[in-house]
């Protein structure tokens, strides 16, 4: 084989430029790097592989590739990933410059030389792609939990409005201008990988969020409804999320408060799935806040405690818009039944339903009720 390997080794300089003038044409991510790479460190890598298939022609044997190629395969290939290089693109390499090799064989190879350097070019494709594969896997790996890390602390950071700059760069992270902050809660914890890949497939770039404390950070202006969609399709179950708007890095620990707020607020009511902000829910927001008031209000149903049929009609009531025909509907009564639960329920609590001051005050009573615990009872049947 020594004469077909000094064939071979005199023909490196313009395989190699065949293969990086492909590489460039065929794999985006070589087609997007300057021409000055390419010639340099692309070309590096190139020759370099061609040195240890040429070391298998001229040493001949059955091992096409020793332990030490093998090691310094593992070594390029972990280098590679740790630059952000893209496995397909490593793969899209090698099978292109396998080819070209080939190609060169079939053109400087005597008919008799020409299977047995096909051989050795397989074998060490055959030892060479797996070891390759896993150490770019491995090396991506670890970068991929290095840079967990390094986001979640700068989510961290700006969460709490601490400095953040030094982390986003290390991150390679751009958190200037606006951000939508969204509060996530599902029925059962997805992988946090898949919850990772679709918000970061939906909005175009990675999206820093703190799966433990359901919490992501959503640059620019998304459409946070349709986000939280395609989630609850790509996790497979119901989402309840919240979102608030920060216009600049240091409003983020104000929205992500009220994000917080809306989102156990929604979950206390019993809301049904989706997305809400704090406009959806000012007036139960309101209710809400602590003190005598709240509880002074949910008291006023307290005389329906006994009655819980009584109270699960005035709350369908409420919620179909004081409608007496969706009312009698779904409870699937008579309207005379509901008007005489209705007048019951006048005269329990002390409130006409008839009166629009104390309509209302009946419907904020039943959202200071939802809040301080779950409603008894529930509806009749038909």
């Amino acid at each position: 084989m020594s004469d077909l390997h000094a064939r071979m080794a005199a023909r490196v300089g313009d395989l190699t430029a065949v293969v990086v003038a492909r590489c460039a044409a065929e794999a985006p991510f070589y087609g997007a790097l300057p021409p000055a790479t390419l010639q340099g460190e692309v070309s590096r890598s190139v020759v370099a592989v061609y040195a240890l298939l040429l070391r298998a022609l001229r040493e001949g044997g059955a091992g096409a590739m020793s332990p030490g190629d093998l090691t310094r395969l593992v070594e390029w290939s972990a280098r590679r990933a740790e630059e952000r290089v893209p496995l397909e693109a490593v793969i899209a390499a090698y099978l292109i410059g396998a080819e070209v090799w080939w190609q060169a064989l079939t053109e400087v190879a005597d008919p008799g030389e020409l299977g047995g350097a096909g051989g050795r070019l397989l074998s060490c494709l055959h030892a060479a792609l797996p070891a390759v594969v896993l150490a770019h896997q491995n090396a991506q790996e670890d970068l991929y939990g290095e840079d967990k890390r390094v986001r979640r602390a700068l989510l961290g950071a700006l969460l709490a409005g601490r400095p953040y700059e030094e982390l986003a760069a290390v991150a390679r992270v751009t958190v200037a201008g606006e951000h939508e902050v969204l509060a996530l809660a599902f029925a059962s914890d997805p992988p946090p990988r898949l919850v990772q890949s679709s918000l970061d497939a939906f909005t175009g770039t990675p999206v820093l969020v703190d799966h433990v404390a359901g919490i992501a950070l959503l640059p620019g202006r998304p459409d946070v409804p349709g986000l939280v969609a395609r989630l609850e399709k790509d996790v497979g179950q119901p989402v309840l999320a919240a979102a608030a708007r920060s216009s600049a890095p240091a409003a983020v620990p104000v929205a992500a408060q009220e994000a917080g707020r809306v989102l156990d607020l929604v979950r206390r009511l019993g809301r049904p799935p989706g997305c809400y902000r704090l406009d959806d829910v000012l007036l139960e927001y309101q209710i809400a806040r602590p003190g005598q008031g709240l509880v002074r209000l949910a008291a006023k149903l307290d005389p329906l405690e006994e009655h819980p049929f009584l109270l699960q009609t005035l709350r369908v009531f409420v919620e179909r818009g004081l409608n007496r025909r969706r009312t009698a509907l779904e409870l699937c009564v008579h309207r005379n039944t509901l008007d005489y639960r209705l007048q019951r329920v006048s005269a329990l609590t002390g409130l006409d339903l008839a009166v629009p001051e104390q309509a209302r005050l009946i419907q904020a009573a039943l959202v200071a009720r939802d809040l301080a615990g779950p409603a008894d009872g529930t509806a009749d049947g038909c």
